[in-house]
């Protein structure tokens, strides 16, 4: 990695909040406010569904492992954010960076395929109830939960080793406020072609395929619901999907 002096480039300086410094102070206790607020409350959610037998279901199975991948990729980015906010220089190692990116791109990529996995929990639930036990067993919940932070994983090291692979010889000034990957490829000198067609084959990818799964889960969950002839079972089968409705909210 040579820059144009032909120096070797080992940091990038992250801009995103150059030229905040009057409001720097507003912005660092917002951003703390909020990533404590994050922690307490997914390590509470993590804690209270461990200690509470009642809770030890797939819903909550998969609930709590989407507390811990937020916990995961928030703790990948807001920390940093905020030490270049008050510090001096908003810089991060060119090792730090692919860390920050590979962190944050398999925990995300995780999230999604989670709630694809409890969208297709609450389907079972509700379409096919009496079986429901024997469909969501412990061993099929461990397999999806797998499958989710196995393709995580790989969709960031495939993307993070493209990049990785990459010649930095502009600028490393970064115009971002956390280490992404669009941002770093506009900084590479070597052909970005078939890391750009990767990175969005990927996401889009994952993002059209979590996202049918859960339309298409409550497509078919909406249909059941409507075909249920008392007011107070229809109200029963809905309030099943408040705990997903909520987490997709939120997460």
């Amino acid at each position: 990695m040579e820059q144009n002096n032909g120096t070797e480039v080992a940091e990038f300086i992250l801009l995103g909040f150059t030229g905040q410094h009057k409001s720097w102070c507003v912005l660092f206790t917002i951003f703390l406010m909020i990533y404590m607020v994050t922690v307490v409350g997914n390590i509470g959610m993590i804690l209270l569904i461990k200690t509470d037998s009642s809770l030890h279901t797939p819903m909550y199975f998969f609930l709590q492992n989407l507390a811990f991948v937020d916990l995961c990729y928030t703790s990948a980015i807001t920390p940093k954010m905020l030490q270049n906010l008050v510090g001096t220089e908003q810089s991060i190692s060119f090792i730090g960076y692919m860390v920050q990116l590979l962190v944050y791109g398999a925990f995300i990529t995780s999230d999604s395929y989670i709630l694809a996995a409890m969208a297709v929990d609450r389907y079972v639930a509700i379409c096919n109830p009496l079986h429901y036990p024997r469909i969501m067993s412990r061993r099929v919940c461990i397999h999806l939960l797998v499958g989710s932070y196995f393709v995580g994983f790989l969709n960031a090291s495939v993307n993070v080793s493209f990049i990785f692979s990459l010649s930095f010889c502009k600028s490393n000034k970064i115009n971002h406020f956390f280490c992404d990957a669009p941002p770093i490829l506009a900084l590479s000198c070597s052909d970005i072609y078939f890391s750009n067609m990767m990175l969005t084959v990927l996401v889009g990818f994952n993002m059209t395929f979590t996202v049918s799964v859960i339309i298409f889960s409550y497509t078919f969950i909406l249909i059941a619901i409507l075909k249920i002839s008392s007011a107070s079972g229809r109200k029963k089968a809905f309030s099943k999907c408040t705990s997903h409705g909520t987490a997709v909210t939120i997460f």
